[in-house]
């Protein structure tokens, strides 16, 4: 029985146990699961329990009393009619109604719930019940037909080339020794390490109020997992800071690219050092109780000083450059990608901020030297997000030698490198618009969000991070953790109507303990700040910017060995909260064995 399987059980159990309507059951016709009748396995199994319990509760538990054996309604044509003066009916077919009455023990009735409750948790989640979960799958936002995709385009970092957390050791090293040296920080900042598990992508940061923390997005922002330099603040000081609310007003969210006024968003890879500079720098601060300006040192750290110098300088370049098996992962498999597109007759075309030579090196690296022939355009510091946006800056071509050349540009021809440019002379020249071009990307602003609300192509997000999050939630205490949590606060939704004091006090330890396991849950991911995708019960403000910019995604580019390319995307229906999880492909999609997975053997 797979984890959904179990929650549905589990759902409808509890439902007959409590006062709410009970879901409408599949019929076999509709399941397709078994031709057999559950229907005497399952009257059997509410009878023992029924007997387990002892009495009734408040809701009508058990059997009513008169109520006939169970018959299978596939031997019977008509279900017999009840006879008259059975309870509350007279003649014709019977209806259960829950009961008003308070039971006699409610201590007892509420830990029996409990229990019973528990029980049931335990039994139906069998061990390794999501071990289906798999991270090479490729997961839909919207519907995708490979058959309809002709052109396939690129970035580069983290896209094409995936790099090591090394990486992020050295950019975090180098920014900080800047700070001290170059803008004479305190010297105390250098005992600060690297801490490689502090940040997730997707935080948001309060520049005058130095508060990192993952936003919640719904209808409104809520922060969640807030903290001051490196320690956490409690609530009272969340609400004291944002003036009694965890409310977020729009004018200070971080906008459509993720740079507000007052609140940045950091969703580049590359950001999880900026992040941790800037708390660590600001947890010295306060720690040591040193006067500063939090908007100086912002801007000391950002981009366009510190961490920027290690990227316009061209350190992190030389560093990869220098070392390519150190810092670039799975070449191989980016090879494998672009020789099975060009052998289905696909185009393909590159365009990334980085500069020809580095990219030539690391290409070369994974592809070989005549890396080039695998693309029909190639362009190079493209300045992206403007290079969507702008219609300014013109085309240049490069030569052999990597120097720009002065002719105007008329075409874009295979074999050739081109630099900056733009979209728009992008689709007249070539002729590539809509749906018949999907481009992959790592940044959901820079690479996807423009392409996709602008101009119509489809896109595909590379998320690394899916990795990490697939082997938690394949956990079988992820998985446990999880389903008791519901069940707990289903249990809680239903009881709440009893207001006398003892059954408040239940219901207060109940809610410390729901407390605590959403702290469990979410420390499987990330101590600090949980999932990348979601706080609680509701997205986060990164996954619901990646559900509306990216068609598809998944963990690298290789996810796309595992599929034909005539494969169709079809996006899980998720049911709205007034709908019920009645859909045969909430057990499917995202949990099968990945077809074509043989292909990939070769390659790991």
């Amino acid at each position: 029985m797979s984890l959904k399987t179990a929650g549905a059980v589990l759902t409808r159990t509890l439902w007959a146990r409590g006062s709410g309507t009970p879901p409408v059951a599949r019929s076999s016709r509709v399941n397709g699961l078994s031709s057999t009748c559950s229907g005497g396995e399952q009257q059997g199994r509410e009878k023992t329990e029924a007997q387990s319990r002892g009495s009734d509760g408040p809701n009508g538990d058990g059997p009513p009393a008169g109520e006939p054996p169970h018959r299978c309604p596939s031997r019977d044509k008509k279900r017999p009619k009840e006879p008259a003066g059975a309870p509350g009916v007279s003649g014709v077919r019977r209806r259960s109604y829950t009961s008003t009455a308070a039971p006699a023990d409610l201590r007892s009735y509420f830990w029996t719930r409990y229990n019973d409750t528990k029980r049931l948790v335990h039994d139906l989640i069998p061990p390794g019940a999501c071990n289906l979960l798999n991270s090479s799958t490729i997961y839909a936002n919207n519907e995708v037909d490979l058959s309809e995709v002709d052109i396939y385009g690129f970035d580069y970092d983290y896209t094409l080339a995936l790099y090591s957390n090394a990486l992020n050791a050295l950019i975090y090293n180098t920014a900080r020794n800047f700070l001290i040296e170059h803008f004479k920080y305190p010297e105390g900042i250098r005992k600060y390490d690297y801490l490689p598990n502090f940040a997730v992508r997707g935080l948001h940061y309060d520049i005058q109020k130095v508060n990192t923390f993952q936003l919640q997005h719904v209808p409104y922002s809520l922060m969640f997992h807030v903290l001051r330099g490196l320690s956490p603040v409690p609530d009272e000081h969340v609400l004291e800071l944002f003036g009694g609310t965890y409310h977020i007003p729009l004018q200070q969210d971080s906008g459509f690219y993720g740079k507000g006024p007052k609140v940045k968003q950091f969703m580049d890879i590359f950001s999880i050092p900026e992040m941790t500079l800037l708390a660590v720098a600001n947890d010295f601060f306060i720690t040591n109780d040193i006067e500063y300006d939090p908007v100086h040192l912002f801007k000391d750290v950002s981009v366009s000083e510190a961490i920027g110098m290690v990227h316009l300088k061209g350190y992190m370049y030389k560093w990869i450059m220098q070392d390519l098996d150190k810092f670039i992962l799975r070449g191989e498999e980016t090879e494998a990608v672009l020789h099975r597109l060009v052998s289905h007759g696909k185009k393909l075309f590159l365009i990334t901020n980085s500069p020809f030579s580095f990219v030539d090196k690391g290409m070369t690296h994974m592809v070989g030297k005549d890396w080039r022939d695998f693309f029909d355009v190639v362009i190079v510091q493209a300045d992206k997000p403007h290079f969507f946006t702008d219609c300014i800056k013109p085309f240049r071509r490069l030569d052999g030698n990597g120097d720009l050349r002065w002719e105007k540009i008329k075409s874009l021809d295979k074999g050739q490198i081109y630099k900056q440019g733009n979209l728009f002379d992008f689709l007249r020249l070539t002729g590539w618009r809509g749906s018949k071009v999907l481009y992959f990307g790592d940044h959901l602003y820079s690479d996807l969000a423009d392409l996709m609300l602008r101009h119509g192509w489809r896109t595909a997000a590379i998320v690394p991070e899916l990795e990490q999050e697939t082997r938690v939630v394949s956990t079988s205490r992820y998985s446990l953790n999880l389903t008791w949590l519901q069940a707990l606060t289903g249990l809680m939704e239903r009881l709440q109507t009893y207001r006398d004091p003892e059954s408040k006090q239940i219901l207060q330890e109940w809610q410390k303990e729901r407390e605590e396991l959403r702290v469990m849950t979410k420390n499987m991911f990330n101590p600090q700040f949980g999932s990348i995708f979601r706080t609680c019960h509701n997205p986060t403000y990164f996954s619901r910017r990646l559900c509306r910019f990216s068609d598809v995604y998944m963990a690298s580019l290789s996810c796309l060995l595992n599929y034909d390319l005539s494969y169709i995307f079809y996006p899980r229906r998720t049911p709205l909260q007034h709908e019920a999880p009645l859909w045969m492909d909430q057990l499917c999609t995202g949990c099968m064995k990945t077809p074509f997975l043989e292909e990939m053997s070769h390659i790991r």
